[in-house]
């Protein structure tokens, strides 16, 4: 058992923030208030610190991909456009001393998508960087990918799609056969016999269809709004990740179909044309909104302190601190479907929790000085 004392906590929840104790029991967090026992626990003394949630990434490759020569390269299977048979669950290695450097960082939490090769590209993953029982979500979305990335791998095999044209094509056409697949499997009942040959790719599409995970797409500019006229039409959840040029289409987005934007990464170099627009203010115009926004880091081939720069820059664009700090936190936990597990400092949730020197959106300086993850000690920083 642990006790927190006198922190600042940033709850990312209906407490708000306040200067309290916070006891951990079993992995959880069991109590939060002012002036907790102490007995049989042993006391982390935050005194003059920052306490916050576990950072959550909402886009990442850790564990599963860095580049094509890297042995690790799992999670991206560019052979065919439409791949939605696979699963990350089998291309991430949970040893790769990647996590280790994501906790460094604060990531307690990371959504693993397959890269964006394809248009559709297979299931997502949510799992911790450390822990007994990392694996949270399994389905937490299928993976699928607009733009330059699809037509960058096929077109020069002179192999679809080469255009925009026909990257919409494929994808409503997958989701219209899952459709099928549906009305097949519902009218064949218990009769075994008048049921459709088993595909596992259209399977793997029944949970987008049925509104129980969304659409993860990696898309830029005019693209998401193809994403979204098609979330409508077929009646899915979408969440839009890297989203440069989000600020052109505000309005939109506050569509109910949109579960979440996931902005970034900006530390890589930017694509010409769809992914030039580098548009930080899009987080605070969409947080005002009500759209559930977030930031990424699209590791591990991103810098180190990502999130925490991420957050900063929307800060000097007028993001209050605290709202940043959600894009990380609780924001991303509700993108990844995980907001009842992490997120948040609240009662019954599993104690991943971060001590800080400073609030890391506005102090430079800041220094990440403990890492908790189901309540056990996981990193110290060393001065």
């Amino acid at each position: 058992m642990y006790l927190i004392k006198n922190g600042t906590l940033y709850t990312m929840d209906g407490q708000g923030t306040v200067q309290a104790d916070l006891r951990i029991e079993n992995g959880k967090i069991t109590e939060i208030g002012q002036g907790l026992s102490t007995e049989g626990a042993e006391v982390i003394d935050a005194s003059g610190k920052t306490v916050t949630p576990g950072f959550v990434d909402a886009h990442s490759h850790v564990g599963g991909i860095y580049g094509p020569s890297d042995e690790t390269a799992d999670l991206n299977e560019i052979t065919n456009p439409l791949t939605p048979e696979l699963d990350a669950l089998y291309g991430v290695n949970p040893a790769d001393k990647r996590f280790q450097t994501a906790i460094a960082q604060g990531i307690t939490t990371s959504c693993l998508a397959p890269g964006s090769a394809n248009v559709v590209c297979g299931w997502v993953i949510v799992l911790k960087s450390a822990g007994e029982a990392r694996l949270l979500k399994h389905p937490a979305a299928m993976k699928a990918a607009m733009g330059i990335n699809p037509k960058g791998c096929y077109a020069p095999k002179n192999k679809a799609p080469m255009t925009r044209m026909a990257i919409a094509n494929i994808l409503r056409g997958y989701l219209r056969d899952v459709q099928e697949y549906m009305k097949k499997k519902s009218a064949a009942g218990d009769d075994k016999a008048k049921l459709p040959p088993f595909d596992l790719g259209l399977e793997h599409g029944i949970p987008v269809l049925e509104k129980k995970i969304p659409l993860k797409v990696h898309s830029y500019m005019h693209d998401m709004m193809t994403v979204l006229e098609a979330a409508k039409d077929f009646d899915i959840l979408i969440t839009l990740d890297h989203a440069q040029g989000a600020s052109d289409f505000l309005e939109e987005l506050t569509d109910p179909h949109v579960r979440g934007v996931v902005f970034g990464p900006t530390s890589e170099p930017l694509f010409p044309g769809e992914g030039g627009k580098l548009d930080y203010e899009c987080c605070l115009e969409l947080d005002r909104r009500g759209v559930n926004v977030a930031v990424m880091t699209d590791g591990p081939v991103t810098s180190v302190n990502l999130l925490v720069y991420e957050m900063g820059e929307c800060v000097r664009r007028g993001m209050d601190p605290v709202r940043a700090l959600a894009m990380v936190t609780v924001n991303a936990a509700k993108i990844a479907g995980v907001e009842d597990r992490v997120g948040s400092l609240t009662v019954g949730k599993d104690a991943d929790i971060l001590i800080w020197s400073d609030m890391p959106c506005i102090a430079t300086d800041a220094k990440l000085e403990q890492v908790l993850i189901d309540g056990k000690p996981c990193y110290y920083f060393c001065t």
